[in-house]
């Protein structure tokens, strides 16, 4: 009877570690033993920075699917992945291995994407490079040994003794600044000074701002320059419509210089104006032998001669005596 009851707990603590061994087993595996696999896509990297087999594949922080495998593909590192099949993945979604936790594990980022479209099984992922920690580690450093050797510029403490050279730009500005403080000081009391004048209305630029008088001369004058202008505007129209109409062959202007039937006129004109001044200076005519023989001078001379004495021996003589006398002395 002993025998029996040793039999039968030694088959049960059997089963029971049959048991424990199966539930251990599908914990580790993600309870892949009770559930379908899923669909299979490929997520195509240039390196995995610790992406292993296991890692789960999650989407908005929502377990999808594991990493069924890692394997070398042509120039690249493919992460084969175990997605849900209650899970539809868009064709523009993106994958990024992204960091888990401060101890270094890592797992698969699967974004929503837009896209109608779904991945069918066995197709790729679009994927973005892998950030690498140490990477990142270098270029902090990098970036401090920069900022080390700024500062030394500011300090003069700079690397290998150079930065900035002897005292550093600070000790240099420090320098400047003791050296040429009396003059900054000279300076700034020669500011104060103009300004107390130019707040006392002293100058051209205080009466200019502190005495309203010179204010409204100086916008009545601006005024004026305004109107000067328009007048200027208002010229220049004028003078374009005038020089509008001299082109149109418009007025007297317009028709010398472009009406050619009145151009070959005053052309006549001037060349019969030529002619008569040449026969007038050479004494042809009546005009140019009384311009240019004086002979007719002396004669009508001789004439007015005779006529004053006729008129001189009127005073004793009758009317009809007179005239008598003035004629024989004329002719």
């Amino acid at each position: 009877m002993n025998n029996k009851h040793q039999s039968i707990r030694v088959g049960l603590f059997f089963i029971l570690g049959l048991a424990l061994a199966w539930i251990t087993f599908e914990s580790l595996s993600g309870g892949g033993g009770f559930k379908k696999q899923g669909y299979t896509l490929v997520a195509p990297f240039a390196s995995l920075k610790g992406l292993k087999t296991g890692d789960d594949v999650l989407m908005a922080g929502v377990k999808i699917g594991s990493v069924k495998d890692t394997r070398l593909g042509n120039k690249r590192v493919e992460a084969v992945l175990a997605i849900d099949p209650k899970v539809q993945i868009p064709v523009d979604a993106v994958a990024s291995v992204q960091t888990s936790s401060l101890l270094g594990s890592q797992h698969l980022a699967v974004s929503f994407g837009e896209s109608a479209t779904m991945l069918q099984p066995n197709a790729e992922l679009k994927t973005l490079p892998t950030v690498d920690l140490n990477e990142v580690i270098a270029k902090l450093g990098s970036v401090g040994n920069k900022l080390e050797e700024l500062l030394g510029t500011f300090t003069g403490g700079g690397a290998g003794g150079t930065g900035g050279g002897p005292g550093g730009l600070f000790q240099k500005l420090d320098t400047l600044v003791t050296e040429n403080g009396p003059k900054l000081s000279e300076t700034l009391a020669n500011l104060q000074e103009i300004s107390g004048k130019i707040k006392s209305g002293e100058g051209t630029l205080g009466k200019l701002i502190n005495d309203p008088k010179l204010h409204d001369e100086l916008l009545a004058g601006v005024s004026e320059i305004k109107l000067a202008a328009a007048d200027a505007r208002t010229f220049m129209s004028d003078t374009k419509g005038i020089v509008a109409d001299v082109k149109a062959g418009k007025g007297t202007i317009g028709m010398l210089l472009y009406d050619e039937a009145t151009a070959d006129s005053v052309k006549v004109t001037a060349k019969n104006l030529r002619e008569l001044s040449e026969k007038l200076n050479g004494g042809q005519g009546t005009l140019g032998k009384l311009i240019s023989d004086d002979s007719l001078y002396v004669e009508v001379q001789g004439i007015v001669k005779k006529a004053d004495r006729a008129l001189e021996g009127l005073g004793d003589q009758g009317p009809i005596t007179a005239v008598g006398v003035v004629a024989g002395a004329l002719f």
